[in-house]
């Protein structure tokens, strides 16, 4: 079983994400001093392709990847949210599956 935590601690970590880039860094080619890399994004239903500089990659990188830890938490955060607005609109009570249900076999279909 997954551990809970609380949706006040995921609301602050996302806000400890300061920069984040949504896309893809591709190698485009090898040159004579390494490779070369572009940076491919989708922005107001287009996709764009940008030259990344040699000492940018790592930042570039790090940003992709703080925008992949802000999708994982956000969907964290929502799972969280569905769960208590669940239990809260039950009561607390967890629905109870019918035996009669689970036991019985299905009817097949009849061909005609």
């Amino acid at each position: 079983m997954k551990p809970t935590i609380s949706a006040q601690s995921i609301l602050q970590e996302i806000a400890s994400i300061k920069r984040m880039e949504r896309g893809k860094l591709s190698v485009t080619r090898q040159g004579p001093s390494g490779p070369y890399y572009n940076f491919q994004r989708w922005q107001d239903g287009r996709n764009f392709t940008e030259y990344v500089p040699t000492e940018q990659i790592a930042q570039v990188q790090q940003n992709i990847e703080s925008y992949q830890r802000f999708e994982a938490l956000m969907k964290q955060y929502a799972d969280s949210l569905t769960e208590q607005t669940r239990l809260e609109r039950n009561g607390g009570v967890k629905k109870k599956t019918s035996i009669l249900k689970s036991l019985s076999p299905k009817k097949p279909k009849s061909k005609t």
